[in-house]
């Protein structure tokens, strides 16, 4: 773990809001063929169109882990719009950085949120500016593969 800085190895290790939500407001599955690292977010959306809950479940390594777990803390609170305009940028500030070779993590994150928050919209019949450019059905396969270089 020497690679991680503490925050990183505290989500891992910790990680919050894991699990699902029973009637979500949205539920999004983002996934990467290439590693195969899977993401499922939910959202509970109240009336005024604040997530007031956000739940994950990933299949995937450590980063991608501590990613969720810190994109579900990121968006509790915020708006529908408000979380969208997070970037996988954002989470790994919020995490004090990620070697780049994960940063494909943070990427999952920020996909599942925009997926759980489309769902959502879809539901309610919404449209939201920060998904004019999502497609639910893109996979990430121009990603850089999570294989490690042989040194």
């Amino acid at each position: 773990m020497g690679m991680y800085n503490d925050k990183v190895v505290e989500h891992f290790m910790h990680p919050h809001n894991v699990g699902e939500i029973d009637g979500a407001s949205g539920v999004g599955v983002y996934g990467s063929p290439v590693c195969g690292d899977m993401m499922q977010m939910s959202i509970k959306v109240n009336d005024e169109g604040v997530i007031t809950d956000a739940k994950f479940k990933t299949y995937g390594c450590g980063s991608a882990i501590a990613s969720s777990s810190i994109a579900t803390d990121m968006i509790i609170g915020k708006t529908c719009e408000e979380a969208l305009k997070i970037t996988n940028e954002d989470v790994i500030k919020e995490l004090g950085g990620l070697p780049s070779v994960k940063i494909h993590c943070s990427i999952l994150s920020e996909q599942s949120i925009k997926a759980a928050i489309y769902d959502y919209a879809q539901k309610n019949g919404l449209e939201f500016e920060g998904l004019k450019d999502f497609d639910p059905n893109a996979d990430e396969d121009e990603a850089e593969s999570c294989e490690v270089p042989e040194a």
